[in-house]
């Protein structure tokens, strides 16, 4: 039996002392990237996305029909959500050191790593075999989730998995097993009309199971 995710990355470049915790609305310019790609995607019957604003923002820039999943929520920030990396390291330098280092660490009162790994296995678990091609769109925070528990990795190898903006990562389980994917949508570029379409990137990621989540 067999089950196909495929998750897009709604997330902007969230590196840099000036990015927020927390959800956020796109730009004018990232919506019409988005919608520039939007003929490009593969037809997703059933579509789900996580419960954001910029969730929602992206799947109507794609022209998506999504059902936001509570399940694919970004990682719970507690009373950083809405503050910048800058402000909490001048205010909480410790906590924010703890954070970045410790998956069991949970300083701002939210959600540690370790805890939206497993939320996150356990819905990629309960996930229906045997059923049409899944699209998701939702949080970096979630994919790298989803990885972590995809290539059986510890937990705090979380930090070590990029996952940029427009990111398509695909999992397939397999017998329980799970495959992966990474590719990224990229958007058409007007002066050059004799390359096509976007086209989706993939690059493959090692499979080989690791012990589960320490």
């Amino acid at each position: 039996m067999t089950v196909r995710l495929t998750m897009l990355c709604a997330t902007p470049a969230d590196s840099g002392p000036d990015r927020v915790f927390g959800d956020g609305a796109l730009t004018e310019r990232r919506r019409r990237e988005l919608a520039a790609v939007r003929t490009t995607l593969p037809p997703y019957p059933p579509a789900l996305r996580g419960p954001s604003v910029r969730c929602a923002q992206t799947a109507t820039a794609l022209g998506i029909e999504a059902l936001p999943e509570h399940a694919l929520r970004d990682l719970d920030h507690g009373t950083w959500d809405g503050r910048s990396v800058q402000d909490v390291a001048a205010g909480d330098p410790h906590g924010l050191s703890v954070w970045l280092t410790d998956p069991d660490a949970a300083p701002h009162g939210g959600e540690s790593v370790r805890a939206l790994c497993r939320r996150t296995a356990a819905w990629l678990d309960a996930l229906p075999p045997d059923a049409d091609p899944v699209l998701t769109i939702t949080e970096a925070s979630v994919i790298r989730a989803a990885l972590v528990h995809a290539l059986s990795l510890p937990a705090r190898a979380y930090r070590h998995l990029e996952v940029p903006p427009s990111s398509v990562v695909t999992l397939t389980r397999h017998e329980g097993l799970w495959s992966t994917r990474l590719g990224r949508l990229t958007v058409p570029q007007r002066r050059q009309p004799s390359d096509g379409p976007a086209a989706v990137a993939v690059l493959s990621l090692p499979t080989t199971r690791r012990p589960a989540i320490a």
